[in-house]
């Protein structure tokens, strides 16, 4: 039997600051997920925690299809937490990878 799957890589990009950027981020700013959960940041680059805290609790459902009708599916742009920075992020699917559950934990 097949223990294989699919699931997306993700990339997520500051696509706006409304606030002032006290962190250091700058629009354009993204991380990758990659192969169910591999952090990625461009070398030389950082992205905040708290902005990362923000979009972390959503990244495991984006990886996953979803049905049209479900709200996450819709959704794509999140928040940092930080009211001063107004830090805005958008997760969007990058590639369709098949892995292996055996491969993973």
């Amino acid at each position: 039997m097949s223990k294989e799957f699919d699931l997306y890589d993700l990339r997520i990009t500051v696509v706006a600051i409304e606030g002032r950027s006290v962190c250091g981020m700058q629009i354009g700013d993204y991380f990758e997920l990659t192969e169910s959960s591999r952090l990625r940041i461009p070398a030389g680059k950082h992205f905040c925690m708290y902005a990362l805290s923000a979009v972390l609790p959503l990244l495991a459902a984006k990886q996953r299809e979803l049905h049209d009708n479900d709200w996450l599916a819709r959704d794509s742009l999140v928040v940092c937490p930080d009211p001063e920075e107004r830090l805005v992020m958008k997760i969007e699917r990058t590639n369709r990878r098949m892995l292996d559950s055996e491969q993973l934990t």
